[in-house]
């Protein structure tokens, strides 16, 4: 049997601002907290969900894995989570590419996409 993805675990200094800002950006909600863990996700039962841990040392590189939004109007999007507390960040894309990157209150990259109905096209 294979394995399914069940949650991405992210390391955060303040466990709740970055449980808030992506239950904002993703229509999620808080389902489960105390001072080691906050797993969010839209419900118990629906995986994948995000975890948020707590860690001592901060951010240094560019991020290996990040995490990238289908959004049905990008700019639109882009604008809303900019509002949330995301800001632009430079990882190297050029002007011209099809998504924009921002960074997270704690300063991990993602992508918003323009929108896709596929994984594959």
């Amino acid at each position: 049997m294979a394995s399914s993805l069940y949650t991405l675990v992210i390391d955060a200094h303040d466990l709740r601002a970055q449980a808030r800002f992506w239950c904002g950006v993703l229509d999620w909600k808080v389902l489960y907290e105390d001072d080691a863990e906050i797993v969010i996700g839209v419900d118990e039962s629906a995986t994948p969900g995000i975890t948020f841990v707590p860690v001592e040392e901060g951010k240094t590189l560019k991020n290996q894995l990040h995490i990238d939004l289908n959004p049905d109007d990008l700019d639109a999007e882009v604008a809303r989570i900019t509002a949330l507390g995301a800001r632009p960040a430079d990882v190297g894309q050029g002007p011209d590419d099809p998504w924009r990157v921002l960074a997270d209150p704690e300063g991990n990259e993602f992508c918003v996409l323009t929108p896709k109905r596929s994984l594959v096209a």
